[in-house]
């Protein structure tokens, strides 16, 4: 495909933000034409618009869902700035360009989790992963615009974290687990294997990062391990917080809480196309 660029957007990119466009337009003008509508076809029997309202409905579902899935595809395959390969190894030079690649891919999973829960907060569980986000943020145009087609708002940066007193956190948490797991096809509550996002930090051997493991018992024959369990997101043993729900406790959108947008389009099928991390080690590490 073409990678002309346009106000210095790649084309794929900016044809991705004119469907996500075309479609939020539609959505915002279907009722209104449905009404009008449905006024001109009832005014002799209101049963006669109601056939009418009910495709409006189905239309309008079927407008919501189609606009999820362009803002997840937009997540996993739309352009991220180059120069965030170069930031990530000025901070960390054991990086090479293809472990910096693996980074932003997380960065992606991290993303695609705050879409998939609804736009609701969630917190970031990687240091080296926060470091990609953080340096994007302060390209603030750019991240702006692709806030925008992701999300259809602004996601503002949080610090790297793991659980502890913080119940609200401690769902953020919870919520990046669970998405970050059902991209990859991992069972939440008993995983085999980390996600992506959560076995960065121990791959890369990022100073001060967060380190999990997805066997918990490994973790507790270990008695000067500094590792978080996986498992633990899905039980009370590491913190309050909704830890059943995995962190669905603070309402259906991200309104609530001041992070992201006010629209819709969460997503509650799992995906495919993950990073494959298991037991702490990733795919995608390599020379330059």
């Amino acid at each position: 495909m073409s990678r002309l660029k346009v106000q210095g957007l790649h084309w794929p990119e900016l044809n991705f933000r004119r469907r996500i466009a075309a479609v939020v337009g539609a959505q915002r003008l279907l009722w209104p034409l449905l009404l009008v509508a449905a006024l001109i076809v009832g005014r002799d029997s209101f049963w006669a618009a109601v056939p009418l309202l009910l495709a409006g409905v189905a239309l309008h579902a079927a407008l919501r869902a189609w606009e999820a899935s362009l803002r997840r595809l937009f997540i996993r395959e739309a352009s991220l700035p180059p120069f965030l390969i170069g930031k990530l190894r000025e901070t960390y030079p054991q990086l090479s360009t293809r472990d910096a690649e693996l980074v932003l891919r997380g960065l992606r999973q991290f993303f695609m989790a705050h879409l998939r829960s609804g736009r609701r907060f969630v917190a970031m569980p990687s240091r080296v992963v926060d470091e990609a986000w953080h340096q994007y943020i302060l390209h603030t145009q750019g991240y702006q615009r692709w806030c925008e087609a992701a999300f259809g708002g602004m996601l503002h940066h949080t610090p790297a974290e793991v659980l502890g007193r913080d119940a609200r956190r401690n769902d953020g948490l919870r919520r990046s687990w669970y998405w970050a797991c059902k991209e990859e096809s991992i069972d939440p509550r008993k995983p085999s294997r980390l996600p992506l996002l959560f076995a960065l930090d121990a791959k890369f051997a990022v100073a001060g990062g967060f380190m999990y493991q997805a066997d918990c018992g490994s973790i507790e024959r270990a008695a000067q391990s500094n590792s978080h369990c996986g498992s633990h997101f899905s039980d009370g043993a590491s913190g309050p917080g909704d830890a059943q729900g995995l962190g669905g406790s603070d309402g259906p959108s991200s309104s609530s809480d001041g992070h992201g947008s006010s629209h819709g389009g969460s997503d509650s099928s799992s995906g495919s196309d993950g990073g494959g991390c298991g037991g702490g080690g990733c795919g995608g590490g390599g020379g330059d």
